[in-house]
Formats: structure tokens, C-alpha cells, sequence
């Protein structure tokens, strides 16, 4: 352990032994010191404790790495949101201390069966947690003191301690040959289903199905997934950028523009993003890209409609509601978005399991109307989505973030999955949409392969 952090983590390790002295007194302790800063995602892909997760905000200055876990909540099978409410409140409730927060995801779709590991939800508290904030970083431990014996507990983090890697640069992504790629739905299905949603008595009852696809890439060897992480975070640093492996077998990555929502106290911050086009050559071309994107009708009628479903959902849980009269434009690497930003001031008493059943999934990745769309999509789409699409971020007393998880990857041994949806409203043409989706993997396709 004689490397980076050797002071600081030694100090932690005087602090764990001083705590066994002390009974505790609470039932979740977490300990801090500060260090210097250094890049996350290399230390991240040296260490060989699971979980390992990254996070990275999109609009601030602020990044975390963790490994290992003292407290995980895991459901496999169905799971009730006010169940999940319950458990979250008597977690919280087990601690005073304000930075604890516990990072994972929820299902795109929770009433079916969904990836080994990840389940239809996966919350942690990690054992050590990096915190890097511009200049600063501190190193975080957690222990869970929970019908455990407490000098168990204290031994546990500091053999967890013990067994940290000291960081390696991160080795530049060897572009990869491409042993096979399938696409499900493939084209010819894809044109079946884009017809069915834009047929006008399927229209009238269900204006928008976001229909998706996922592409299985075969290679010819294993990939790092922090490397991918940190190549597309190069590519569009204005995404939030998130990365959960559970086991050394599977990693989900994403770069993604969208949040679903972030929570400080009261007041609420989410976004209607629906409307897509491609980025232009040079200046002239991209602002005109943008500039018919926003004249064109189609776009700014599903970003509209986007806008007043997500309006609508948060009215029963807020004192009040703002949200951008007129779409902005949202750039990204190879694509650009219409986006307005939605403001709310939260009634006393909401919890984050109330915000993300109301917001989550959101018409940009579901469909409008919601359940009508999502059992369109249960039906006929052909593919388990697991946690494309689904809700990643942390929950934590003062302050909650989620993203919605698209522009993502599932790694696993010489494969990638990749996904992309495009929202299916009447005019829509399969062989744009088509295109859409290609457009929309772009950017990590770039990274991967060597074309």
C-alpha cells in the first residue's frame, strides 16, 4: 500500500482504530480526510474490489469513484416503489451525517425480468468513495454498524483499505476488430414497428412510442470499460458521465445529455429533451442544422408535448412549477437536442421515490401516453432493456441525482451492447429513424472500432 494516498489512508486506518475503542453511536459512520487530486477513472480501472462506480454530474465541476460496499440494496425481482421508499427512510434514518449517498439505478422497466447483477434495482453504499471537487478530493469510508459485530465492521474497511491499487495511467483504447454485429430489432422488423405506431387509429390513442434497438457488437478481445468511459467523457464533457460494474463479468457505461432530475432540498431541477438532428461540418452549416430543428414542427410538437407530460406529473407534487417557454438547443459530439429546462418548488414531505415514479421513464425514452407506450414497447420490441433507459444517480438526504441512462453501453467479455431509441410520432419515416439510432452510437462506435 506504500503509494498515492499512503499518508491518508493511514490516517483513516489510525481513525478505524481509535472508532473500536468507541462504541458508535449510530448505526451508519462515515470518515473523511483530504487529498490531493488525481484522475478518478485511473484510479477506478486499477482497483480490483466490485462494485466500482463512477459519477460524474453534467453541469458541475465534480466527480466520484467507488469501490466495495457496505450496504447494498438489491432486488432482483418486482419491486414496489413505496416498498423501496420504506427501506430508503429507515436507511436514512439510521445517520445523522450529511454526505452519505447511495449510488445505483432502477430498471427502464421494472415488471420484467432484467440483467443478471443489476436487477430491476441496485442501490450501494460503498466502502471507500472518492470525492473530487475541482481542485479538492477527499476520501471517504463508510461503515455500516447494522446487527453486525462492530470490530468485524472496522476490520472489514480496513482490510478493504489494505487491498487498494495504486492508480495506472490509463492505456489509450486499441481500436478493436469487429468479429460480428446484430441488431435487434433488425431493419425489416424496425420498418414493422414504426409502421404500426404512425398508423393513424394507433396515433390517435398513443402520439408517441420511443422505440429502441440493441446492436451487439463482437470483438476480438476484452475491453476496459473506464477506458471507453474516459475516451467518450473526452467526447462530450457536457453529458453526465456514470459507470456501474458489479462484477468483473459486466459494466454499464453512459455518456448521457439527459437528467432526470436533480433534488436540493425543495427544489427541483429537470428538462423536457426530445427533437434531434446532426451536427453541421462547420459553424454555418450547424447553425442551421439548429436553427431548422427548432422551425420544424414534428420536433418542437414532441418537444411540447414532452414538456407538458412532465408538467403535468410533478403539478400533484408541487407548491409550483416553471418551465422554458421556447426549446434551446443542446449540443452534442455528432447530434443536437431541443431542450427546455423545468423548475419546481417541491410540497413538504416528497421523497425522491415519489419524483422518480413521476418522472421516470420519461416520455423522451417511453412514449406518451406513458403506459400505454411502455406496453407497446413490452410487447413488440423484442429485448429486454434492463437499464438502458432506466435511472442512474445517487440518493442522499439534502441533495438527489439521476440521470436517464441512454447514449450507453453494457460491456461484457468481447462484447458490447449498445442501445439507441428514436421517438416515433405520425409523419415519422423508418428509414430516418433508422438513422437516428446510427447517428446516435456514432460517437462510442468511434471509440471501439476501427472501421
Amino acid at each position: 500500500m506504500g503509494h498515492f494516498f499512503s499518508s491518508q489512508f493511514s490516517e483513516l486506518i489510525t481513525k478505524l482504530k481509535q472508532l473500536s475503542k468507541v462504541p458508535a453511536r449510530e448505526s451508519i459512520i462515515q470518515l473523511s480526510v483530504e487529498a490531493p487530486a488525481l484522475p478518478l477513472l485511473s484510479w477506478l480501472a486499477a482497483q480490483n474490489q466490485y462494485p466500482k462506480i463512477y459519477w460524474h454530474g453534467r453541469d458541475r465541476d465534480e466527480d466520484i469513484a467507488a469501490i466495495g460496499s457496505c450496504k447494498s440494496f438489491f432486488f432482483k425481482d418486482q419491486v414496489d416503489d413505496n416498498d423501496l421508499a420504506k427501506i430508503y427512510q429507515q436507511q436514512r434514518n439510521k445517520t445523522s451525517q450529511q454526505d452519505i449517498r447511495y449510488y445505483g439505478g432502477l430498471a427502464f422497466d421494472r415488471t420484467v425480468e432484467c440483467w443478471p447483477e443489476f436487477g430491476r434495482a441496485h442501490f450501494i453504499l460503498p466502502r471507500i468513495e472518492l470525492r473530487r471537487n475541482s481542485r479538492t478530493l477527499k476520501i471517504l469510508v463508510n461503515l455500516n454498524f447494522d446487527g453486525v459485530d462492530p470490530d468485524q465492521e472496522i476490520q472489514a474497511a480496513i482490510d478493504a483499505i489494505e487491498r487498494v491499487q495504486k492508480p495506472q495511467p490509463l492505456s489509450p483504447p486499441n481500436k478493436m476488430s469487429l468479429m460480428g454485429r446484430s441488431d435487434l430489432p433488425n431493419f425489416e422488423r424496425w420498418k414493422e414497428l414504426v409502421e404500426q405506431v404512425t398508423q393513424a387509429n394507433f396515433n390517435r390513442s398513443t402520439p408517441k412510442v420511443v422505440l429502441s434497438r440493441h446492436t451487439q457488437i463482437d470483438v476480438n478481445d476484452d475491453i476496459d470499460p473506464w477506458t471507453v468511459l474516459a475516451c467518450w467523457q473526452g467526447r462530450n464533457p457536457n453529458s453526465f458521465q456514470f459507470g456501474f460494474q458489479f462484477s468483473p463479468e459486466r459494466a454499464f457505461i453512459s455518456c448521457s445529455p439527459e437528467r432526470l432530475y436533480l433534488r436540493r432540498q425543495q427544489e427541483l431541477f429537470t428538462e423536457a429533451l426530445a427533437g434531434t438532428t446532426v451536427r453541421g461540418l462547420n459553424p454555418e452549416e450547424d447553425n442551421s442544422l439548429a436553427q431548422a430543428l427548432l422551425d420544424d414542427s414534428k420536433n418542437s410538437h414532441e418537444n411540447q408535448l414532452v414538456r407538458k407530460h412532465i408538467v403535468d406529473a410533478l403539478t400533484p407534487l408541487s407548491q409550483y412549477i416553471g418551465a422554458d417557454e421556447k426549446p434551446k438547443i443542446f449540443k452534442l459530439d455528432h447530434i443536437q437536442h431541443l431542450h427546455r429546462s423545468i423548475r419546481a418548488q417541491l410540497r413538504p414531505g416528497v421523497n425522491d421515490f415519489e419524483l422518480l415514479r413521476a418522472l421516470h421513464p420519461t416520455p423522451a425514452v417511453g412514449g406518451l401516453p406513458r403506459n400505454a407506450a411502455l406496453n407497446f414497447i413490452r410487447q413488440r420490441e423484442g429485448y429486454a432493456r434492463g437499464w438502458y433507459a432506466g435511472a442512474c444517480g445517487y440518493l442522499n438526504h439534502h441533495e438527489s441525482e439521476f440521470s436517464v441512462a441512454i447514449r450507453s453501453a453494457l460491456i461484457e467479455p468481447r462484447r458490447i451492447n449498445l442501445f439507441a431509441g428514436a421517438g416515433i410520432v405520425a409523419g415519422s419515416d423508418p428509414e430516418a429513424e433508422w438513422q437516428e439510432l446510427e447517428n446516435k452510437l456514432a460517437t462510442v462506435l468511434s471509440i471501439l472500432i476501427d472501421f
